[in-house]
C-alpha cells in the first residue's frame, strides 16, 4: 500500500492550491461576461482566439468520422475531404475530441474550458522543481505567481483554445524530469526526459529549438561541471533519439531500444558509441533545419521575400504585419513576464541569486533565453521566461523571510506564523498587479454573436466545396461556423498566398472578380497537382510556384505586372467548378491599411507602391461648425473642406450612409470636387468617419461592404447585416 510522506503531502496539498488559485483566476472573464449576448452563440460561449477555430474544425471532423452511426465514413466524408486543410492529426484536434468523447459536457464548453485546466497544470512541475531543490515554499509562491503572470495569463485564459494551453506546460515538465535526471541519476527520469520530448513534439511541432536549446545546456553543464558522469552522455543519447526529425513512433521505439541497452550494465561501455548514433541519426533525419527555419522566420527577417526561380516574384512577408512577431517597448517586456518593471528587475535578480545558490537552475536558462528573445523576436516568446523568472521572485520572497526571522528572536510556534505572514504579505503585493491585469483585461471573442449567425446561416446555403474569401485573419472561423473552403486563414497566408486576396478586396469589382474564380480554380488545380505527383515533389524537390506565377505563363505573359494589367477586362476564365462567396465584416474597417499591403507591391522588383489613402475615425468632436476626426484633422461642415495641419484640401465628394427602420441600408452622394482625390465618407450608425482616396474609394471592400454599390453582372448580395456583407460571386 503507497503511503505519503508529510512532504509529499505537503507537496500535493501545495499544487492543489497553486491549480484551484489558476483556475479560479481565469474564471474572472467568465464573470464578466457571463450575461453578455454578443458573445456567445446557441448558449455557448465562444472563445476568443481565432487559431482556435482550426484545432475546433479538426475535432468536429474527428468526431464526425468516429461516430458511432453505422455509416460512419460515409458521414466522415461528408466532413472531411481532401482540400479542405482539416486538421485531424494535429494533437489539439485529437485531444479535444477524446475529452468530447469521455466527458459529459457540450463540444462548445470543452473548447473554452479546456485552457484553464490544462494551463493550470503548470503548477505541477513547478512545485516538484522546487521540491528537488528543498524548498517547496518556492514552488507553491512560483507557482501562484506563474499562473497568472501577464502573457501566460493572455495566452490561457478561459476561451483561449489555442496549443499555448500546453506549450509552458509541457516544457516545464520536461525541465523537471532533466533536473531529477541530473541530480539522481536514476533510469526512469531517462525515460521521463524522452517520453516528454515526444509528447511536447506531438502537441507542438514547433519545439524543435527549446528541445535543442536543453541539449546543449545539459551538453555544457556535463563538460564543465559533470564530465565524467555515464548517466548524464546517457540523457544526451536518449534526448537525441526522441528529437529526431522522422515519425513519433519510430522515435518511440529508438527511445525504447536506448532505455533498455542503459539498463544493462553489459553496454555501458558502448554508452558513446550510442550517443555518436544518436547524432547522427538527429543530424540525418534533417533534425536541424526546423530550427534554422524558425530562427530565420522569426530573427532574421525581411519584409519582402522572393521566389529565386521561374519568374522570381517578389511578396510582401506576412510577419512584418503579425503583433505577436513584432518589437515591443522594454516595459510590456518586462510587465508581459512579471507583472511590472519593478517586480521583472528584482525577479531577475532572485533568478541570478538562485542560479549562484542551486547550480542545477542553470538548466532553466534555455526557457529564459527563448521568453528573451520576445525583445527582439516578438511578444509572443514572454510566455516561456514567465514560470523560471517566477522561481526568482519566489526564491527571493523565501530568503527574506527566512533571514528575517533570525533577526528576532522568537519561538518556534511563532516563528512559523511570522515567516507564514511574511511570505503571504510578500506575495500578494508581487500577485497584485497581475490580478489588476487579469480584472482590466476584458478581451472580446473572436466573431460577435450576429457575425456568427451570419456564418451559420452562410454554412446552410454555401456547399462544403465553395470558397468563401476574406482576410486571413477570419479564415478559420468562417471554416468552423460555415463549413466551407477558404483561400487563406491562421495557418496559410505567406505573402504568395494573401496577393491575391488582398488585390480583390483592395481593387475594382471587374479586378476582384476575375481574381477570384483565378485564384479559386488556380488553388483547386495546385491541390490536384501536388496529390498526384506528390513523390516526384518531394523526391526530385520540385518547385511548386504561386498562383499569380501559374496564371502570369498561362496567360502568355513573363511579366506578372502586365498580367494584372489585363484583369479589369473581359479575360476568358477558367470554368466554374464551385460558388465562390465574399465574407466582408465591418471589423475589417480596422485593418483595411494592413491588407493594401499585400497587393501594393511591384511583383517583379520588390518595390512597395505608395499606399493608398486611408483614414477611420470613430472619436471624433463636433466643434460647431468642424468636424474634429483626429488632432490635426477638421471637416469643415459648410464648405466641406478637409484641414490637415496647416493644409487645406476640398474633398471630392461627401456620401452619407444610414439604415432605416427595417435595416435597410441607404445613402447620401453629394458630389464637390470631382479633381480632389480624398473622399468623405459617415457611416452615421457606425459613428465612423472614413477619409479614402479614389482608389480605396472605389475597392471592393468599400463599394460592397460600406456602401452596397455591387455590379449585378458580377455580385448578388446573400447576406447583408450591419456586421456583415455577403455577396456571391456570378462569373
Amino acid at each position: 500500500m503507497l503511503t505519503l510522506t508529510t512532504e509529499n503531502k505537503k507537496t500535493l496539498f501545495y499544487i492543489l492550491i497553486a491549480f484551484a488559485f489558476s483556475v479560479a483566476m481565469r474564471l474572472i472573464w467568465v464573470y464578466q461576461f457571463g450575461g453578455y449576448a454578443p458573445f456567445h452563440f446557441n448558449g455557448q460561449f465562444m472563445i476568443n482566439t481565432n487559431d482556435g477555430y482550426i484545432w475546433a474544425e479538426g475535432a468536429r471532423d474527428l468526431l464526425s468520422g468516429t461516430s458511432t452511426n453505422p455509416n460512419a465514413q460515409e458521414y466522415f466524408d461528408k466532413f472531411h475531404q481532401f482540400n479542405d486543410l482539416s486538421p485531424v492529426t494535429s494533437a489539439a484536434s485529437q485531444l479535444t475530441a477524446f475529452f468530447v468523447k469521455i466527458l459529459p459536457f457540450s463540444f462548445e464548453s470543452i473548447i473554452f474550458y479546456m485552457p484553464v485546466f490544462l494551463s493550470s497544470l503548470v503548477v505541477i512541475p513547478i512545485i516538484l522543481i522546487a521540491k528537488a531543490l528543498k524548498n517547496l515554499e518556492m514552488g507553491l509562491i512560483a507557482a501562484l505567481v506563474a499562473s497568472v503572470a501577464w502573457s501566460y495569463y493572455n495566452r490561457t485564459m478561459a476561451g483561449y483554445y489555442d496549443t499555448d494551453m500546453l506549450n509552458i506546460v509541457l516544457p516545464m515538465f520536461l525541465l523537471w524530469s532533466i533536473v531529477w535526471a541530473v541530480q539522481t541519476n536514476k533510469d526512469i527520469y531517462l525515460l521521463f526526459t524522452a517520453l516528454d520530448i515526444l509528447v511536447y513534439r506531438w502537441w507542438y511541432p514547433q519545439s524543435y529549438s527549446l528541445e535543442f536549446s536543453f541539449f546543449g545546456l545539459i551538453l555544457a553543464y556535463t563538460l564543465i561541471f559533470d564530465r565524467k558522469n555515464s548517466y548524464n552522455y546517457k540523457l544526451l543519447a536518449i534526448m537525441m533519439f526522441a528529437m529526431m526529425n522522422t515519425d513519433g513512433f519510430i522515435r518511440l521505439g529508438f527511445v525504447l531500444a536506448a532505455f533498455y541497452a542503459f539498463k544493462q550494465e553489459k553496454y555501458d561501455k558502448y554508452i558513446y558509441y550510442i550517443l555518436g548514433l544518436s547524432i547522427i541519426g538527429f543530424f540525418a533525419t534533417g533534425g536541424f533545419d526546423p530550427i534554422w527555419a524558425q530562427l530565420k522566420g522569426y530573427v532574421f527577417r525581411n519584409s519582402v521575400s522572393s521566389t529565386g526561380k521561374g519568374l522570381g516574384l517578389h511578396f510582401f512577408t506576412v510577419m512584418q504585419t503579425v503583433r505577436e512577431a513584432g518589437h515591443i517597448p522594454f516595459e510590456t517586456f518586462a510587465n508581459r513576464i512579471s507583472g511590472n518593471t519593478i517586480t521583472f528587475f528584482i525577479s531577475l535578480l532572485g533568478y541570478i541569486y538562485l542560479l549562484y545558490k542551486q547550480r542545477i537552475m542553470i538548466l532553466s536558462l534555455p526557457l529564459v533565453g527563448l521568453g528573451f528573445l520576445a525583445y527582439v523576436g516578438g511578444l509572443r516568446f514572454t510566455i516561456y521566461a514567465v514560470p523560471v523568472l517566477a522561481f526568482g521572485i519566489a526564491f527571493l520572497i523565501t530568503e527574506i523571510s527566512e533571514k528575517f526571522i533570525k533577526q528576532i528572536a522568537v519561538k518556534d510556534a511563532q516563528e512559523n506564523r511570522i515567516k507564514f505572514l511574511l511570505m503571504t504579505v510578500l506575495t500578494l503585493g508581487v500577485l497584485y498587479p497581475n490580478y489588476k491585469h487579469i480584472e482590466m483585461y476584458k478581451v472580446p471573442t473572436v466573431f460577435n454573436a450576429n457575425e456568427v449567425k451570419v456564418l451559420d446561416a452562410l454554412g446552410k446555403k454555401a456547399k462544403r466545396d465553395d470558397y468563401v474569401i476574406s482576410w486571413w485573419d477570419y479564415g478559420y472561423p468562417i471554416r468552423y461556423y460555415a463549413d466551407v473552403k477558404t483561400l487563406a486563414d491562421g495557418g496559410k497566408h505567406n505573402g504568395a498566398v494573401n496577393f491575391p486576396v488582398s488585390y480583390m478586396l483592395t481593387h475594382t469589382q471587374k479586378e476582384a472578380a476575375n481574381m477570384a474564380r483565378l485564384d479559386v480554380e488556380y488553388t483547386e488545380k495546385k491541390f490536384k497537382f501536388q496529390k498526384e505527383y506528390k513523390k516526384e515533389i518531394e523526391d526530385k524537390n520540385l518547385t511548386v510556384f504561386s498562383n499569380i506565377e501559374y496564371m502570369t505563363k498561362d496567360y502568355g505573359f513573363t511579366n506578372a505586372n502586365d498580367f494584372l494589367s489585363k484583369l479589369s477586362l473581359d479575360v476568358k476564365l477558367p470554368k466554374k467548378t464551385r460558388d465562390i462567396y465574399f465574407y466582408l465584416p465591418y471589423r475589417m474597417i480596422n485593418i483595411y491599411p494592413t491588407v493594401t499591403l499585400f497587393s501594393n507591391i511591384d511583383l517583379m522588383n520588390g518595390v512597395k507602391g505608395k499606399q493608398p489613402f486611408f483614414f477611420a475615425s470613430r472619436n471624433f468632436k463636433d466643434l460647431g461648425n468642424t468636424i474634429q476626426l483626429a488632432q490635426n484633422i477638421f471637416l469643415d461642415k459648410k464648405t466641406l473642406q478637409l484641414t490637415f495641419g496647416n493644409k487645406t484640401v476640398l474633398i471630392r465628394r461627401f456620401v452619407k450612409t444610414y439604415y432605416d427602420k427595417s435595416m435597410q441600408l441607404h445613402k447620401k452622394v453629394q458630389p464637390v470636387n470631382l479633381s480632389s482625390n480624398i473622399s468623405v465618407i459617415f457611416m452615421s450608425n457606425y459613428n465612423t468617419f472614413l477619409l479614402v482616396d479614389e482608389k480605396t474609394y472605389n475597392s471592393l471592400y468599400i463599394q460592397l461592404m460600406v456602401l452596397q454599390n455591387y455590379d449585378k453582372k458580377l455580385f448578388e448580395p446573400v447576406m447583408l447585416t450591419p456586421s456583415v456583407k455577403v455577396y456571391k460571386l456570378k462569373i
